[in-house]
């Protein structure tokens, strides 16, 4: 990956050297290894075949959702339909140390309808040295409006946007603090419109009172290792920023009933059901920050990914 003859200051590991994280022909090759991976775990409903090729949000979700359905299916997918990502496009953000990273953008058979101009599955693909495999930290299924023009240099490769930069209405490194503290009280005021803000909060507040259920929820922020938050510049100044969220949803029955538990929530659960079940999710996003300067009111959640991840009776 590392060309020793690019500049003076190349180290073999390359932590000094502002280098693409990855040629394209091996970012096609991580994409291709990922797929066959994926495909493998969905049909054999086996966590283990694709574990060393994701990570972060994404292996998070996957690997729950996989051990659940190894549990609740032993015999496999009886249904599985390979995944076919075509016509990937990479941004290859062009940096100095680790981790490196990249996304893939790539139509997928997923789709409820298959063709051109569907939504796509971005993925963003991360390692921490060469001898490591790349890995799918974050997933988001985004429509052709909702993915911006990202900034480019004149050989194609992309920009990082740092957690901690300034550029931005919001530092990247804030966004998961900033979206938990929101989908609690509605502040920070930074969250554009939208089904991932206050639809979603809105859905929370009528399902937090059912006959015979009461349903609490607690958001986290999670930033650390493969969750950190990974930023690309925008044309127009801002930034895509990748960043996981993590909420527990509480439901308690009143006396004399259980809350309903589906099958592959059981899979993973510890603990009896009593009349409290608590289950814990990830949530993989893509938001769009505008640059410093602009309406700080807009910052958008155009795409999430979440999954349950463990859950606990009491």
């Amino acid at each position: 990956m590392l060309s020793l003859a690019a500049s003076g200051c190349v180290t073999v590991h390359g932590e000094l050297a502002v280098l693409p994280a990855v040629q394209r022909s091996e970012a096609a090759k991580a994409l291709a290894q990922f797929t066959d991976a994926y495909n493998a775990a969905d049909k054999a409903y086996d966590p283990a075949l694709d574990a060393n090729r994701v990570t972060g949000a994404l292996g998070a979700i996957n690997q729950a959702g996989l051990k659940a359905r190894s549990i609740t299916s032993p015999d496999g997918n009886a249904g599985h339909q390979d995944l076919e990502l075509t016509d990937p496009v990479f941004t290859i953000p062009k940096k100095a140390g680790w981790p490196r990273w990249f996304v893939a953008v790539a139509d997928s058979n997923r789709d409820r309808d298959s063709g051109p101009g569907d939504n796509s599955w971005v993925l963003v693909f991360l390692r921490h040295s060469v001898s490591e495999p790349w890995q799918a930290a974050y997933l988001t299924i985004l429509s052709p409006d909702e993915i911006p023009k990202f900034k480019t240099d004149k050989d194609g490769w992309a920009q990082p946007v740092p957690a901690d930069s300034t550029a931005t209405t919001v530092p990247p490194k804030e966004l998961s603090g900033q979206y938990a503290s929101y989908l609690k009280s509605g502040q920070p005021d930074t969250f554009a419109k939208g089904p991932h803000t206050d639809g979603w909060r809105a859905d929370r507040a009528k399902d937090a009172r059912l006959p015979g259920l009461t349903t609490q929820y607690i958001d986290q922020p999670v930033t650390g290792g493969d969750f950190e938050p990974l930023g690309l510049a925008t044309e127009d100044g801002g930034a895509l920023v990748f960043l996981t969220t993590r909420f527990f949803e509480r439901q308690t029955a009143a006396k004399g009933y259980r809350p309903k538990v589906s099958a592959d929530v059981a899979a993973l659960m510890t603990g009896e059901v009593t009349n409290t079940v608590t289950q814990e999710s990830v949530s993989s996003a893509a938001v769009y920050v505008p640059k410093r300067g602009a309406d700080p009111s807009q910052v958008i959640v155009a795409g999430r990914l979440q999954g349950i991840t463990g859950a606990k009776g009491s």
